[in-house]
């Protein structure tokens, strides 16, 4: 052929778009209008001052902090709950009537059975990430909330992280049309794990810190996601034990995600999302999980909206909240349990994958030892 090709035709340029006002979204995170329940939160681990604060910053009661230890519930009563009672006895607290909601932190080995006796309670239950390591027994703790007339949710709090929240309410709220893509890039220093009880997990990357993007990617795409690829390796350089890079290729119905982990990157820090639908695309970017700048562009043109928050404490002040206006409003919650579990298949088919080499379809692996 002697015709020159059409440069734009091979998509090689890209045209001018005009810049438009970003659409007002309801990315915040939920609050109920009134409802204010006495919470007890039952662990007191590493992860429980951003759950306190947040809480303190909301305005919820935490009338109760439960622990083994009582020393560590008295030390966050003291800085984050004055008000609280600092107890090691759970029983005390699932016969106690004025307290309504639990939040339960610790592992999930032991997690699943204070879940159990929480909803036997007639409590409702915010339950840390991972749900649970065993999908039936999952099933089987949604099945028993249903019976016995309360909520249960997981604290998915990535969920709140304002540039996933944005993009998420853009996605629902049909400005992208039909999702056809996610591919999600990030590149941090996750190398703190070195000589912690983390760092004897196989699997760190894809089941603690990636089961936040797998979760992002169902709240996307629903129940599309039909089978995944996975790897993981380690880097050159890193001082953990375990892999910190990990990345994976998720086959949807009609479309296709990408997740892309390097957690030994000691520079130049960079979390990319790019989300393509029918009618427009996403694009967030920025150095980390904190600091995000997110693009919409449709036929219209490119907005960029003004976010407000951050990711550590509003995630946690979000799962919370969705939990209560569930409860306010006697509906499923936004992070229900139920929903998770979708998002628990994704991630243990996925880490199958990385440990057997093959493509692993999803819902196939029902129980995961991380």
């Amino acid at each position: 052929m002697t015709d020159t090709p059409d440069q734009d035709a091979y998509a090689l340029k890209s045209a001018a778009v005009a810049a438009v006002p970003a659409p007002d979204l309801p990315y915040l995170p939920p609050m109920p209008r009134a409802l204010r329940p006495r919470i007890a939160l039952i662990g007191a681990g590493g992860i429980a001052p951003a759950h306190l604060m947040a809480y303190r910053d909301a305005g919820y009661e935490v009338a109760a902090i439960c622990n083994r230890t009582l020393g560590k519930a008295e030390a966050l009563k003291a800085q984050f709950a004055p008000g609280a009672v600092a107890t090691t006895d759970y029983a005390a607290i699932l016969a106690d009537p004025s307290i309504d909601v639990l939040d339960i932190t610790p592992h999930p080995a032991d997690r699943l059975p204070l879940i159990e006796a929480g909803l036997k309670a007639g409590k409702h239950v915010l339950s840390q990430k991972p749900f649970v390591l065993d999908l039936d027994a999952g099933q089987a703790l949604v099945a028993l909330a249903r019976d016995k007339g309360v909520k249960l949710a997981v604290n998915q709090n990535g969920r709140w992280s304002p540039h996933m929240a944005w993009m998420r309410a853009a996605v629902r709220s049909g400005l992208l049309g039909d999702v056809q893509s996610v591919q999600v890039a990030i590149h941090w220093n996750h190398g703190w794990v070195a000589g912690t009880p983390f760092d004897s997990l196989p699997d760190l990357i894809l089941g603690d810190f990636g089961v936040h993007w797998f979760d992002f990617v169902c709240s996307l795409t629903g129940t599309r996601a039909e089978s995944v690829f996975a790897t993981a390796a380690h880097a050159p350089g890193q001082a953990a034990k375990v892999p910190l890079m990990a990345q994976t290729l998720i086959r949807l119905t009609d479309g296709q995600a990408s997740l892309s982990f390097n957690g030994a990157s000691p520079f130049g820090p960079s979390d990319k999302t790019h989300i393509a639908g029918t009618l427009g695309s996403l694009d967030s970017q920025g150095p980390d999980l904190g600091q995000q700048s997110v693009t919409l562009t449709t036929a219209a043109g490119r907005a960029t909206p003004h976010l407000t928050g951050q990711w550590f404490n509003d995630g946690f002040r979000g799962a919370m909240g969705a939990l209560l206006v569930a409860i306010e409003d006697d509906l499923e919650p936004e992070n229900g349990a139920a929903e998770n579990l979708h998002s628990l298949a994704l991630c243990f088919a996925a880490i199958a994958s990385r440990r057997t080499g093959r493509e692993v379809a999803v819902g196939s692996v029902r129980k995961i030892d991380l």
